[in-house]
C-alpha cells in the first residue's frame, strides 16, 4: 500500500507544470485558499521528547526542601524532559509521515499531531543523518489518512510560486508564500548530501520537516533550515528536494537505512584557478580526484584527472551535485556521465549498484585507560562509508560514535576519524586496536586521519 501511493503519487505530479504571469486585476486576486484546503490536513506537528541527567544541588534531596520545592522530574531527582517542535507530513495514507531528522534525533518519544487535533503516538522506523531525513509511521491511525503526493522536484524553476505549511514557534499551523528563489543550492553546510531549494516563503523554527508544495498541491521540498541572525525568517529558507525525500520514504518500506549507489570515487570542486589551467571559460563539473580499486567508477572507466560535467544529460557543478544525482537514481540500472579527458569529451556508463561489505564490522568500543576510552570503532568498509557518509579511501578502523562523556570525547576524537597507529603500531582492524589500547604506557601517541589530514596527538599515560 505504501509502495503504490507512494509511485502513484510521483507519478501523477510529473506533467509539465502550467507557468503563467497574472495579466488582471481579476487572476491577481486569485487565492491560495483550494490548494491550502486540499494540503493542509496532512501537514502535522511532530512533538519529540527525551528524559536527560541534570545537575541538582544535594539539598534538593533534602526531605525538608522537597516539602518546599517538590519533585524535580518524572524521572525522580536528577532527571529532567527535554522537548522539540517540528513539523512533518504524511506521503501514505497508511500514516508515513516524513520530517526532519534533526527533529527527532535522539528523542525517546514521538508524538504526532493532526490539523483536526487528532494525536498518535508513533513508531520511529527510518533516521537518516545524511539526507537529515526520518520517517515515522503512525500507531492505530485509520488507514485512508489525508496525504500529499510527491512532486518532481527537477521540474521546478526559480520564480516558481510555493507554498510553506508547518507550526513555526508551536503557534499552530501556519501558511506562507514566496517564490523558489533558487535551486541546487550546494554550499550550506546543512547535510552531506547538499542539493536545496531556496525560497523566500516565510520559514521558522518549527517548520523543519513540514511541507513545501507547488501550485499543483504536490510536495515539492521539506523545510530543513533558515539562514538568519535573529532566529527568525529573513526570506532565505532551504528545503530538501522531493526527489531526495521520496528515496528516503521508499526505503523506509524495509524498515531499513536508506541504501544509496555507491560511486567509488571522490571529487573536488572546480576553482577558478583549475578552470583556467583546464583551459575552461568558468568553472563547472567536478574533477575525479581518487578512484576506488574495482569500484563502478573504476569499471566505467574513470580516472583521476577526469571532469565529469553532467548525469544523463543534467549539468553538475561539483561533487555535491553529483552525488545528489546518482542517490535520487537508486540502486539499479545506470547513469550516463559525461566526461571530458585531456580536452576531449566522451561518455561513461556507471553501474548503480550497492556499496559492498568488504569486511566484517567487527564493531566495538573501547574500554580501559587510554585517550581512545569511550569510543565505539569498526572495520571500515564501502558500504559502512556510505552509511556514515565517509569520505575517503574506505579502508582501517574508523570511529563511529563517541561517548560524550568519555576520555575520548574529552581528548578531541569524533565520528568519522580513522585510527592509523597507536604508539608505533600500525592499525589495521578493531581488535588490534583493542590490543594496542590495553596496555599503560608513560605517554600516548595516536596517529588519526581527519577529512584526508594526518593528525598526531600525544597524551599522558599512566
Amino acid at each position: 500500500m505504501v509502495a503504490a501511493a507512494l509511485t502513484v503519487g510521483f507519478a501523477a505530479a510529473a506533467q509539465e507544470p502550467v507557468r503563467q504571469v497574472p495579466e488582471s486585476v481579476a487572476e491577481v486576486r486569485l487565492s491560495f485558499a483550494p490548494i491550502v484546503q486540499r494540503v493542509a490536513p496532512a501537514v502535522v506537528n511532530v512533538s519529540a521528547s527525551r528524559v536527560v541527567e541534570r545537575r541538582v544541588s544535594p539539598l534538593f534531596s533534602d526531605p525538608f526542601f522537597q516539602r518546599f520545592f517538590g519533585n524535580l522530574g518524572p524521572g525522580g531527582p536528577g532527571q529532567q524532559v527535554q522537548s522539540s517542535l517540528g513539523s512533518g507530513v504524511i506521503v501514505d495514507p497508511a500514516g508515513l509521515v516524513v520530517t526532519n531528522n534533526h527533529v527527532i534525533a535522539n528523542a525517546d518519544d514521538v508524538k504526532v499531531t493532526l490539523s483536526d487535533k487528532r494525536e498518535f503516538e508513533t513508531e520511529v522506523i527510518l533516521k537518516d543523518e545524511r539526507t537529515d531525513l526520518a520517517v515515522l509511521r503512525l500507531i492505530e491511525a485509520d488507514p485512508d489518512l489525508p496525504y500529499v503526493d510527491f512532486a518532481n522536484s527537477d521540474d521546478l524553476a526559480v520564480g516558481d510560486l510555493v507554498l510553506a505549511i508547518g507550526d513555526p514557534f508551536g503557534v499552530g499551523q501556519t501558511v506562507t508564500n514566496g517564490i523558489v528563489s533558487a535551486l541546487a543550492r550546494t554550499q550550506i553546510g546543512i547535510s552531506d548530501y547538499q542539493f536545496f531549494i531556496q525560497t523566500d516563503a516565510a520559514i521558522n523554527p518549527g517548520n523543519s520537516g513540514g511541507a513545501l508544495i507547488d501550485m499543483s498541491g504536490h510536495l515539492v521540498g521539506v523545510p530543513t533550515a533558515i539562514y538568519s541572525r535573529t532566529g527568525g525568517s529573513h526570506g532565505i529558507g532551504f528545503a530538501i528536494p522531493s526527489n531526495m525525500v521520496r528515496v528516503v520514504a521508499e526505503s523506509a518500506r524495509t524498515g531499513a537505512h536508506v541504501r544509496l549507489p555507491w560511486v567509488g570515487a571522490a571529487f573536488q570542486e572546480v576553482t577558478a584557478d583549475i578552470a583556467e589551467g583546464l583551459g575552461m571559460e568558468r568553472p563547472r563539473g567536478a574533477l575525479v580526484a581518487d578512484v576506488v580499486a574495482d569500484g563502478p567508477a573504476a569499471r566505467a572507466g574513470l580516472q583521476v584527472g577526469d571532469l565529469v560535467t553532467s548525469i544523463d544529460g543534467v549539468d553538475v557543478d561539483d561533487p555535491s551535485s553529483i552525488n545528489y544525482r546518482v542517490a535520487t537514481k537508486g540502486i539499479g540500472g545506470d547513469a550516463t556521465l559525461g566526461v571530458i579527458r585531456n580536452g576531449r569529451e566522451y561518455v561513461a556508463t556507471l553501474a548503480l549498484e550497492a556499496a559492498p561489505e568488504t569486511v566484517p564490522r567487527d564493531e566495538m568500543q573501547i574500554r580501559g585507560t587510554s585517550p581512545l576510552t569511550g569510543v565505539t570503532v569498526a572495520n571500515l568498509s564501502p558500504a559502512l562509508a556510505e552509511e556514515i557518509a565517509f569520505r575517503g579511501r574506505p579502508e582501517g578502523v574508523v570511529i563511529v560514535d563517541v561517548d560524550a562523556t568519555s576520555p575520548a570525547a574529552r581528548a578531541g576524537f569524533a565520528r568519522g576519524d580513522v585510527v592509523v597507529d597507536v604508539n608505533g603500531i600500525a592499525i589495521a582492524s578493531t581488535r588490534e586496536l583493542a590490543s594496542a589500547a590495553a596496555v599503560r604506557p608513560p605517554i600516548w601517541r595516536l596517529t588519526i586521519r581527519r577529512n584526508g589530514q594526518i593528525l598526531q596527538s600525544q597524551f599522558r599515560g599512566g
